[in-house]
């Protein structure tokens, strides 16, 4: 595998680790996520894996989300490119996937975490989707979030850019465990131990009849919502303007078209 700048990936006793780590806050660029996806074709390929780990570097975010200057005419169909690749990846992958959620995931960095199979979360996680404030939508949480939380909650998040707590995460059933901020690593560790020891074909093909029985396509689900994002959010005044205001670090004036 390539030497890669932002993204870690190693494989050890069953259990494949990759880390986002791009300092402060894990944002995705578009390099980053050519890495990840780098990293993720590694892991479809390898038969020594039993689960997949996605954590962040540091302790202030797993993934504050993707880079923003990405989202630009310029460069948002090779952004999406790279950033879809991502989660079509890990719907490829045979193991379960899990994600160890410290600090804040936000916009693309919680559609990563949703994505995975399960969630663990420190009690200082917060989880939010603030793209409606750029005058956009997050395509991968359009199609997730409602099957995750209930109807309501997620048209909330989805709609008014609103976070959710470690422990409203646990409550919606968004993350699986919340252990403390204090031995995070070791406690996440424990909670992989759990299926790490286990048989890899046993945990392969649970997880296939899991996916089978009670998912409808997620890839045909995600490129509807890959079009309308680029054909007719993208052709939007608004939307526009929302990115740009935030890369002047201005308050934007909508114009509602």
């Amino acid at each position: 595998m390539p030497t890669m700048r932002f993204i870690e990936y190693r494989v050890a006793d069953g259990l494949a680790r990759l880390v986002i780590s791009r300092a402060p806050h894990n944002v995705l660029d578009i390099e980053t996520m050519r890495e990840m996806n780098t990293a993720l074709d590694e892991c479809l390929d390898d038969d020594r894996v039993k689960l997949l780990l996605i954590s962040g570097a540091g302790d202030k975010a797993f993934s504050a989300g993707v880079e923003v200057a990405d989202h630009t005419p310029d460069k948002v169909e090779a952004m999406l490119g790279a950033f879809h690749g991502m989660f079509r990846r890990l719907w490829r992958l045979s193991v379960p996937t899990l994600a160890a959620v410290r600090g804040a995931a936000l916009g693309g960095g919680m559609e990563l975490a949703i994505a995975c199979d399960m969630r663990v979360a420190a009690a200082d996680a917060r989880f939010a989707q603030p793209e409606i404030r750029l005058g956009v939508f997050p395509p991968v949480a359009a199609v997730l979030l409602p099957r995750l939380l209930p109807q309501a909650r997620a048209m909330e998040m989805l709609l008014g850019g609103g976070s959710l707590g470690a422990d409203d995460a646990l409550r919606f059933g968004l993350v699986n465990r919340v252990f403390p901020v204090e031995g995070f690593d070791a406690a996440v560790d424990d909670f992989v131990a759990a299926f790490t020891k286990l048989s890899r074909a046993a945990l392969v093909h649970t997880r296939k009849a899991i996916r089978v029985a009670s998912e409808p396509d997620l890839d045909a689900a995600l490129a509807r919502a890959e079009r309308v994002y680029l054909d007719e959010l993208m052709a939007s005044e608004d939307a526009r303007e929302g990115l740009a205001a935030f890369l002047e670090k201005r308050k934007p004036v909508w114009r509602d078209r």
